[in-house]
Formats: structure tokens, C-alpha cells, sequence
């Protein structure tokens, strides 16, 4: 059966089941979620930010605790960060070759997109530079994490990890290295040369994709 032409007067969901999903506005894929009056509630806690950069941010209490919309609506938004947040995931059963700072960003920016605290992350690699796992080795406040090399450096050499990148996210969007990243880079490198793991670099990332690499800016 041919689709159906899509027209300006058709609604949101009817213009999703005709698959024009782009090209509706961000609002209009809201109303889908959360029905228009919901939308019209979430324009005061979403003003100012792109609708999808927004979501990321968002807590049910933020959702539900504006006057926004109702626990089943929140739910439903939630629902859809998350599912988006794992579709960035890696899905090929082949470990990951991880050699520049963008590919750090490929496997871990969609599980840090949003997050409102630091997450402090080890990528184990083997000799050939592939992932063998991913090792959260703290969560922190919203400005601030506490590694400890011990806790670092313990699952690394139970993987039997050749060598490590660390990466860690900032919470405020910005991914300009602290003198603290700087320094607890230095100290991680020298644990690491201790123990036979080498530490290749420490990926900082921000918001959209930014990033830092201690590397790349010569501070390690």
C-alpha cells in the first residue's frame, strides 16, 4: 500500500505513523510523548535549551515537580533518554580498537551524556590497543571525583590490561582540563608505570562531543 501524503494540518502522531518522524520539530515530537498541554507545561523547564540537549539534564522531579506533567508522562521521556543513551553503545561483539581521543568519545559520550555528577572511567586495552572492558571506578560530586590508584588500577590488572586511558566527564559542560586532572593524571602515570600499565592518555569530556585530551595539550 502507498504511504500517505503528509500534510501541514496532520498531527504529530499521525505524521510519525507516515514516516516523517524528521520532519517534525522538537515540540512537536514532545507532544507525541506527553500529549500538547504536557508539552505547553514543559516549555518553562525546557526554555533555553534545545528540547533533546534539555531531556539529558532532567530528573523526574524535575519533570513532575514544575507543574510539567504527570509520573506516567515523565516516565515515558525517561524512558526515551535512556533507550537513546544505550543505542550509543557499542553493539559489535568485536572489541573496539581505541587509538584516538574521538574513539574514546564514541564509547563513552552517549553513557555520560547528561550526567549531574562525575563519572571516572578506565578503558583496559590489550596490546593491540582494543577494548577489553570498561571500568567505573568512581562517582563523584557534581564538580569533583576521588580516584584512589589502588581502585584504579586493580580491575586493570585483573583483565590482564596492557595499558589505559582514563576518562572522566564534566558535569559543567566544559572539558578544559583542572590543575587537580592534571595532577592526578601525573600521579596515575607514575602508579601505572609502577605496576606495568601504561597510562596512554585521559580524555575529559564535555558537552555535545567536546573533549580534552591531556595528550593532545602536552600536560602528561
Amino acid at each position: 500500500m502507498p504511504r500517505q501524503p503528509i500534510t501541514t494540518t496532520a498531527d504529530p502522531r499521525s505524521i510519525l505513523l507516515a514516516g516523517g518522524a524528521e520532519t517534525l520539530s522538537d515540540e512537536g515530537l514532545l507532544s507525541v510523548l506527553v500529549g500538547e498541554r504536557g508539552a505547553r507545561r514543559l516549555e518553562g523547564v525546557l526554555s533555553g535549551t534545545p528540547v533533546p540537549h534539555a531531556l539529558w539534564r532532567l530528573s523526574a522531579d524535575d519533570l513532575v515537580g514544575h507543574g510539567g506533567v504527570g509520573p506516567a508522562a515523565a516516565a515515558r521521556l525517561l524512558a526515551c533518554v535512556e533507550m537513546s543513551r544505550r543505542a550509543g553503545r557499542p553493539v559489535s561483539d568485536t572489541r573496539p580498537l581505541v587509538s584516538t581521543p574521538e574513539d574514546v568519545v564514541a564509547i563513552c559520550g552517549p553513557q555520560l551524556r547528561g550526567a549531574d555528577r562525575e563519572h571516572f572511567w578506565t578503558l583496559a586495552l590489550n596490546t593491540k590497543n582494543r577494548l577489553i572492558r570498561i571500568i567505573e571506578v568512581s562517582v563523584g560530586s557534581l564538580s569533583a571525583s576521588i580516584v584512589h590508584p589502588r581502585e584504579l588500577f586493580k580491575d586493570a590488572v585483573r583483565v590482564s590490561a596492557a595499558s589505559v586511558i582514563l576518562v572522566h566527564n564534566h558535569p559543567s559542560g566544559d572539558a578544559s582540563p583542572s590543575g587537580a586532572d592534571v595532577q592526578l593524571t601525573k600521579r596515575l602515570m607514575r602508579a601505572g608505570d609502577v605496576l606495568g600499565v601504561e597510562v596512554l592518555d585521559h580524555v575529559i569530556i564535555g558537552d555535545g562531543g567536546t573533549h580534552a585530551s591531556l595528550r593532545d595539550l602536552g600536560l602528561m
